[in-house]
């Protein structure tokens, strides 16, 4: 008998799926409230329709429900079998008819959703592999899917800021970024400070740092590569602009 709501019991997981339903929650309701016309609309990401990242955003459900089929069933099963094939899949999906895009979007989460309500407790430390290459433990799955579909729903410029993203979420992303960073060595002389917030994020040995501020949606806007409004820099790299973030993903 399948289960009727999420085997796991632990809190901090449970959480974090509730954030991640929310978030795709706030998706689906940006996107129904385009018209079918508005789907060839442009986005935030350049070269991307909205049906770009509708596509993305079902197709990414489905490869990350196949890393919780993973660590069900012990059997690899990677997100996708190549860059190459991803980059296909979106660019096919992007040609899907508007009933079509919207049943991949709707009918893709609800698979990601049940799959993780019925993976057993002990399955979700099981270690499956990102796209990116990163072995992670499958409860990582709830957060990929989570900043996926906050800042996609931005991206379809439709109405949707990183103001409508919660907190929690903002303050994890900015981690999450800063730290690719640190990791590639691309943060050095860079530093991010979020107003109310006294601990900065980034190099914060730099002597003479470019320094980034601003309210947090507006820093995390800006760290994700979707512009800079609402932050300030100073330093010298700023020459009376706001610079470009590096690259996170």
């Amino acid at each position: 008998m399948v289960a009727r709501h999420d085997l796991t019991t632990d809190p901090c997981l449970q959480e974090d799926l509730l954030q991640a339903r929310r978030g795709t929650a706030f998706f689906a309701r940006k996107l129904n409230e385009l018209s079918d016309a508005e789907l060839d609309g442009g986005t935030r990401l350049p070269g991307w329709t909205r049906r770009h990242v509708v596509a993305h955003v079902g197709y990414n459900a489905r490869a990350l429900a196949r890393l919780i089929e993973w660590a069900a069933t012990g059997v690899e099963t990677p997100m996708y079998s190549s860059p190459e094939a991803r980059n296909q899949e979106i660019d096919f999906g992007a040609t899907l008819s508007p009933i079509a895009l919207r049943n991949l979007f709707d009918h893709s989460a609800v698979h990601l959703s049940v799959e993780w309500r019925d993976l057993p407790e002990a399955s979700w430390a099981r270690e499956v592999r990102t796209a990116q290459g990163r072995t992670v433990p499958a409860s990582e799955t709830a957060w990929l899917r989570t900043r996926e579909v906050w800042i996609h729903a931005v991206d379809l410029d439709n109405g949707a800021t990183f103001n409508d993203i919660p907190t929690p979420v903002l303050e994890r992303l900015l981690t999450d970024i800063t730290g690719a960073w640190r990791t590639r060595g691309t943060d050095t002389g860079l530093l991010v400070r979020v107003d109310g917030n006294n601990v900065p994020f980034g190099d914060s040995s730099a002597a003479d740092p470019t320094i980034i501020t601003g309210p947090l949606p507006a820093v995390v806007e800006w760290a994700a590569g979707r512009g800079s409004n609402g932050v300030t820099a100073a330093g010298p790299a700023a020459n009376e602009r706001v610079p470009a973030a590096p690259q996170w993903i």
